[in-house]
C-alpha cells in the first residue's frame, strides 16, 4: 500500500517572470535577447560590479586578522553606521541627535518582512497599507501574509507613457486615517516641492506611516545623495518612518543580498524601544546575518578615497545609461517610427517603459526573439552597442505591423 504524503495537496507556486526567462531559455534563435535582467549589466552584457568592491574582495580574502564569530541580531554596527550616513548625510542632524538607527536584513525583501511584522504587532490599529510604485511591487503579498488589507496602484501611465504622479496625491486624500504607505524607489518620483510639501501635509494630518524604498540609492541620477534628498526632507519636517535600504545593486554584489531596515523616530528614547523589538524579530527570521557583504560595502563607505571610486563608477553607469536612452529614441527618430518616444528619457533609472502595447510586445517576442517583460519594462544596461540596431529596427516594425493590423481591423 503507498503511503501518502503529507505534501499531497501542496500546489506550484507561480514563479514571477520565471515563464519568459524559461521561453527564452528554451528559444534556439541566435538573435534572441532578454532585456528583463533584474541586474545591472556592463557593456559587455555581464552583470556589472564596481571595480573598487574586486579590490576589497582581494583585501578581505588576504587578512588573517577577521574574527568570524556571530554578530548579533542587530548585524555589524560599524555597517549600519556607515549606510545610515549615506542614507542621510554624515552631518545629519538626526544621526547627531541618535534618532536614526536600523538593523542589517537579509535580501531586497527582508526589511519588509521585519518592518511588516513590527507594525503588525505593535501598531495594531493601522490595518491597511497602500503602496505606490512604478510597477508591481513584491511588498504587497509580504504585507498581505501579516494581514495587511492591501492596496496596490502603479504609477505609470500607458496611455499618457508618463508617471502620473497624481495618482499618488489621490491615493493619499483617500487613504484611510493611520494607515501605512509604501512608497516604491522614491528616487524616481518627479514631484515638485510644492507637490511634496501637500503631500506631506495630508499625511500628518491623516497621521499616515511612511515606508520607504531604496532599492539602488544612486542609480537613479548617478549621485547617492541626490537620490536621498527627498528623505532627507522628510527627516528634516519631523516625520518617523521605515526605509527598506538594499545595498547590493548598487554595488554590484547582487547574490550577497545586503539591506538595511532604517527606523527614524521623534527622539533616542523611542529608537531604543523600536531597534530592541527589531531584534527580536530579526533573531526569529534569520538570527545571524551574513557579513561578506556588509565587510565589502563598510570597508569602502568608511574610506574617502574607495568611496570616491565607488560613486564614480556608479555615476559612469549611469550616464552610460542616460546615452543608451537617447541613442534609442534618436535611432526610432532617424527609423521614422510613428509617435513619440521622449517617455524614454523622460524616466530614471536602470529598469523604464518602452510604452508599448501588448500586441507590439507580442510581436517583438514571437517574430523577433526580444523577450520582454508583459508591463513593457525592460532594463535599458541590456542594450548596447552590439545590439542597439537590432532592437531599434525590430521596435519600429512592431509599431508598424500593429498600425497595419489596426488598419486592417477597420476596414
Amino acid at each position: 500500500m503507498p503511503t501518502l504524503s503529507v505534501f499531497m495537496d501542496v500546489p506550484m507556486a507561480h514563479k514571477l517572470e520565471g515563464h519568459l526567462l524559461k521561453s527564452y531559455k528554451q528559444d534556439g534563435n541566435h538573435d534572441k535577447m532578454f532585456l528583463a535582467y533584474r541586474v545591472c549589466l556592463n557593456e559587455d552584457g555581464h552583470p556589472w560590479v564596481s571595480p573598487v568592491v574586486k579590490k576589497i574582495l582581494l583585501q578581505i580574502a588576504q587578512d588573517p586578522s577577521l574574527n568570524y564569530e556571530y554578530t548579533d541580531g542587530m548585524g555589524m554596527k560599524s555597517f549600519i553606521q556607515a549606510s545610515l550616513e549615506l542614507l542621510f548625510g554624515r552631518h545629519s542632524q538626526a544621526i547627531v541627535e541618535n534618532r536614526v538607527g536600523g538593523v542589517h536584513t537579509v535580501g531586497d525583501s527582508g526589511a519588509f518582512h521585519l518592518g511588516a511584522r513590527f507594525l503588525r504587532t505593535w501598531r495594531r490599529d493601522s490595518k491597511v497599507v497602500y503602496i505606490a510604485s512604478f510597477q508591481k511591487a513584491l511588498h504587497g503579498p509580504v504585507f498581505q501574509d501579516m494581514g495587511f488589507t492591501v492596496h496596490e496602484y502603479t504609477l505609470w501611465d500607458p496611455k499618457q507613457m508618463c508617471m502620473d504622479l497624481n495618482i499618488l496625491i489621490n491615493v493619499m486624500k483617500q487613504a484611510q486615517h493611520g494607515s501605512i504607505f509604501a512608497i516604491g524607489n522614491v528616487a524616481d518620483l518627479n514631484l515638485t516641492q510644492s507637490q511634496w510639501t501637500k503631500l506631506m501635509s495630508t499625511m500628518k494630518r491623516k497621521q499616515i506611516f511612511p515606508f520607504f524604498d531604496v532599492p539602488s540609492q544612486g542609480f537613479s541620477s548617478g549621485d547617492p545623495n541626490e537620490d536621498c534628498k527627498i528623505l532627507r526632507y522628510f527627516v528634516t519636517e519631523g516625520f518617523e518612518f521605515f526605509c527598506s535600504q538594499s545595498l547590493s545593486k548598487n554595488f554590484g554584489i547582487y547574490d550577497e543580498g545586503v539591506g538595511v531596515l532604517v527606523v527614524v523616530t521623534v527622539n533616542n528614547q523611542y529608537l531604543q524601544r523600536v531597534l530592541s523589538q527589531m531584534v527580536k524579530f530579526a533573531n526569529d527570521l534569520w538570527f545571524n546575518p551574513p557579513t561578506l557583504g556588509p565587510r565589502i560595502i563598510t570597508s569602502i563607505l568608511c574610506s574617502p578615497s574607495l568611496q570616491g571610486e565607488w560613486k564614480y563608477s556608479l555615476k559612469r553607469v549611469v550616464e552610460n545609461m542616460m546615452l543608451i536612452k537617447e541613442k534609442v529614441k534618436e535611432k526610432l527618430r532617424l527609423l521614422g517610427t510613428p509617435g513619440s518616444w521622449d517617455h524614454i528619457t523622460d524616466q530614471k533609472g536602470t529598469h523604464s517603459y518602452l510604452g508599448l502595447n501588448s500586441q507590439q510586445l507580442e510581436y517583438l517576442v514571437k517574430k523577433k526573439h526580444i523577450y520582454i517583460p508583459t508591463n513593457g519594462r525592460i532594463n535599458f544596461t541590456s542594450i548596447n552597442a552590439s545590439n542597439i540596431d537590432y532592437i531599434t529596427q525590430s521596435i519600429n516594425e512592431a509599431v508598424l505591423f500593429t498600425m497595419g493590423s489596426e488598419k486592417f481591423l477597420q476596414k
